[in-house]
């Protein structure tokens, strides 16, 4: 898991979780759940008050990220590629957080 803070002299209050992956045999066992909420506390410590991040538009993680209080902002057709080079939408979140 990846928590990114960005540099920029308006952004000092935000960051984006990155990269929250769980092996596919682990999950069900709450193990995202934990890791989301190590990543919302330690980047509330850190001074973060917003985060972000985006995940496949119907992929199990959007339950998950709705479920610990994320809000969806919204939808971006092909956006990433999958492993077999096919464009999926990414469906974007925020929390407020700190």
């Amino acid at each position: 898991m990846q928590v990114r803070f960005t540099g920029t002299a308006n952004g000092t209050h935000r960051a984006e979780v990155a990269k929250l992956v769980v092996h596919r045999d682990a999950r069900g066992a709450g193990l995202g759940r934990a890791l989301l909420d190590v990543a919302e506390r330690e980047a509330a410590r850190r001074g973060a008050t917003l985060l972000v991040l985006d995940t496949q538009t119907g992929s199990p993680a959007e339950r998950l990220y709705r479920r610990a209080g994320w809000t969806e902002v919204g939808v971006i057709p092909d956006y990433a590629a999958d492993p077999d080079r096919v464009l999926r939408p990414t469906t974007l979140f925020y929390k407020r957080v700190g």
